[in-house]
């Protein structure tokens, strides 16, 4: 069966095409038509299969309901699982989400900014690098809305959503030290963002709270996006060389590259040794003995993102900046 037009709608329903047309576009009550019609030209609609021009209905509204999202990388477990939440919520809000992933480049990062404002997009998620402010305060000045997540600009004013890594950092180190580790790595990454920051800082202050001395060769900071091989490599090293009773993964790629540094050196997590990954993946729970982790609250985090920007798309007037802090749980798996 062949889709109705608009126009096949209106003479079916015996109403204008305007009329079809404010019904399509959300407008049916502001301009008083009556809910029998609306009813009438909905079952029309649904039984006909009509698509709306989305193009078309843009220039009219000047809405695209779609929203950019852009990320570290697509491919990291904790980004593409946010990443499905956040278009799953925003699907069955009437949005589409288009997203894509900076690599931790600013030129990158900025040729999306602008690719979306080509695109039109009604409104902006971004887990942010350094560099970027100046963009994402344009993006602010001109009205979008916008909303940070996972990592923060604390130089731009813009709402955020995010977990407290500080804190979660912080736990993971003190429960080594209730489980008598004394000599505690971290392995982290060199990105200069706030979140990697934060767990350095809450790693740091858990070790001077319980009088364990803050070494800085137990510090491991692994260039971003070098090659797995190096990054095994150096962990190697730094599990071969020093005394390391435990160690603390800022990130879980990292983690997923420590474990195969383990296995090469053959050295056994258990009563001598323990492992904490931060952001959880499906390789530490299947790993014997589970890994226990920092599980960020994704479905919480995207759930709060969604909401805050269709408040925004929804207001008429400008909404205060919010700054949503969901903290992060701690998985022990022995």
């Amino acid at each position: 069966m062949k889709a109705l037009s608009i126009k096949d709608i209106a003479q079916k329903a015996n109403v204008s095409i305007t009329t079809v047309s404010f019904i399509i576009n959300g407008k049916a009550k502001e301009k008083s038509i009556s809910e029998a019609v609306i009813e009438k030209v909905e079952k029309i609609i649904e039984e006909s299969g009509y698509k709306p021009n989305q193009i078309a209905r843009s220039l009219r509204t000047g809405n695209t309901n779609i929203i950019g999202l852009i990320v570290e990388d697509i491919s990291n477990s904790f980004f593409s699982k946010i990443a499905r939440l956040i278009e799953d919520k925003a699907y069955k809000r009437g949005y589409k989400i288009i997203y894509s992933s900076t690599e931790n480049n600013i030129a990158k990062a900025q040729e999306l900014i602008n690719m979306f404002k080509s695109r039109k997009v009604d409104a902006y998620i971004i887990s942010p690098v350094k560099g970027l402010e100046t963009d994402i305060q344009d993006l602010i000045n001109d009205e979008k809305p916008v909303i940070l997540f996972d990592r923060n600009l604390p130089d731009v004013v813009a709402n955020y959503v995010g977990a407290n890594h500080f804190s979660a950092s912080y736990q993971s180190i003190e429960n080594f030290v209730q489980n008598g580790r004394k000599n505690i790595a971290l392995v982290t990454t060199n990105v200069d963002v706030l979140q990697i920051t934060e767990r350095y800082e809450g790693y740091k202050k858990a070790l001077l709270d319980y009088g364990l001395p803050y070494n800085e060769d137990f510090v491991l900071k692994i260039h971003f996006n070098q090659d797995e091989a190096e990054t095994i490599s150096q962990i190697k090293q730094l599990l071969s060389a020093k005394k390391v009773d435990a160690v603390l993964f800022a990130t879980n790629y990292l983690a997923i590259s420590g474990l195969k540094a383990l296995k090469q050196i053959n050295k056994q997590i258990g009563d001598d040794f323990s492992v904490i990954a931060y952001d959880d993946h499906e390789a530490f729970e299947l790993h014997t003995p589970g890994i226990s982790t920092v599980q960020q609250p994704l479905e919480e985090i995207a759930e709060t993102v969604i909401k805050l920007i269709l408040n925004q798309l929804a207001s008429k007037t400008k909404l205060p900046i919010q700054e949503v802090i969901i903290p992060a749980k701690l998985i022990i798996r022995n």
